[in-house]
């Protein structure tokens, strides 16, 4: 919500008047010098939209704030130049509306652009986001990463590697949403005040890595006929792609990564199709090389992918992961009811490579159980299991 400067105002009045974190209000205005505002600059104010009101016959703005739980000022200062004893019956003001609900609606088939029309949802109420682009896939789709937070400590989420898996994506989106509004409204999950794990930590979310795989589940193969025959093809000549895995060019990207690829591909078919493909060598695809990048360049303290299913929390990778790794996963599995299992007897993984090269704790979430991918009816009970894990990724 915007509002705008007048004489004598400060950013710290501002949190005061909409009960606001002033720290959220620095970082949702990071080009606006606080020492120095400009009477009528604009200032956004996050956790609140505006909605409109018609002026009745009796009406005071002193009336409007009260009914609305908003005070006068915020009324006076989302509404530049408006004189409260002169108002017109007709005339249309904006009032200040607290955000107190999701604006995520993740227990839908939640496709490639569902993801960026709520990231961009959430990027309007909550300014302080921040959405990069991680790079484009295989057919120019940008990669988003979400960063929240302003602490020193950088900590990694990501999900949908695996195409079929994707429900992944509305569930860390549906937690980013929830971990905005404690912030802004300053309530707790879990007994946890969000506030502090905001100063301390940076969350780097990467929901959807896949785009063109989660599209291709759901939607069904793109109208280019030449690459819809191909996908066919590789798919057994089926057009049912409920269990594709794969990227667009029908390679696994979570056995893209250079931790024993060599081995992992040895076993795994020979060529594009489902799943299972790890490519002609490591790092050959435009969303793995987009994650490897981001990686390299993020100096991330942990990271938690997130696919299903199976209820289990893989956490180590050929002996390779540090002490505190055991210590964590102990913890993931008190709060999720997950089972923690040190290895998968696999490699080329996402977490398997950060492990290996940067030897910090790396974890694979499995969330749920059955068959990919997992129905919608289970959407409420995976993120009650996934939340605690959300949580403790930030704590500790």
């Amino acid at each position: 919500m915007d509002i705008f400067v007048r004489p004598g105002d400060s950013l710290w009045y501002f949190s005061e008047v909409f009960k606001i974190p002033l720290q959220l209000i620095l970082d949702s205005n990071r080009s606006i010098n606080p020492q120095r505002l400009q009477v009528g600059q604009r200032i956004q104010i996050p956790g609140f939209l505006t909605s409109s009101y018609v002026i009745k016959q009796g009406d005071s703005l002193w009336q409007i704030a009260q009914k609305q739980n908003v005070q006068l000022d915020a009324i006076l200062l989302a509404n530049p130049g408006i004189t409260p004893n002169q108002l017109q019956i007709g005339q249309t003001i904006q009032v200040p509306q607290r955000l107190i609900w999701r604006l995520v609606d993740g227990k839908q088939n939640y496709d490639y652009d569902m993801m960026i029309s709520d990231i961009k949802k959430l990027q309007a109420a909550y300014p302080f986001l921040q959405n990069n682009s991680i790079g484009p896939s295989v057919l120019n789709r940008q990669i988003p990463e979400i960063l929240i937070g302003n602490g020193s400590k950088r900590v990694h989420y990501n999900g949908s590697f695996h195409a079929n898996e994707w429900i992944t994506t509305p569930i860390i989106m549906t937690f980013l949403n929830d971990y905005l509004l404690a912030l802004t409204n300053q309530t707790t999950i879990r007994g946890l005040s969000m506030g502090p794990l905001y100063a301390q930590t940076i969350l780097s979310i990467v929901p959807m890595v896949n785009p063109d795989g989660v599209n291709l589940v759901i939607n069904g193969p793109p109208d280019n006929e030449a690459l819809k025959n191909k996908l066919i093809a590789w798919n057994n000549n089926s057009t049912n792609f409920s269990g594709w895995k794969a990227n667009i060019n029908g390679v696994d990207l979570n056995d893209q990564f250079p931790a024993k690829w060599e081995l992992e591909s040895a076993r795994n078919p020979q060529a594009p199709g489902p799943r299972d493909y790890g490519g002609e060598a490591p790092l050959t695809q435009p969303e793995a090389i987009a994650m490897a990048d981001l990686t390299k360049r993020s100096n991330f303290a942990w990271v938690l992918a997130f696919h299903t299913q199976g209820k289990v929390i893989y956490w180590g990778f050929e002996n390779l992961e540090p002490p505190e790794s055991q210590t964590m996963v102990e913890e993931f599995s008190r709060v999720s009811g997950y089972e923690p299992v040190q290895s998968a007897n696999s490699y080329a993984g996402y977490k398997d490579w950060f492990i290996q090269d940067w030897r910090r704790p790396g974890f694979t979430v499995e969330l749920g159980s059955g068959t990919n991918p997992l129905p919608l009816s289970q959407f409420d009970d995976i993120y009650q299991q996934a939340l605690g894990i959300f949580l403790a990724g930030l704590y500790l």
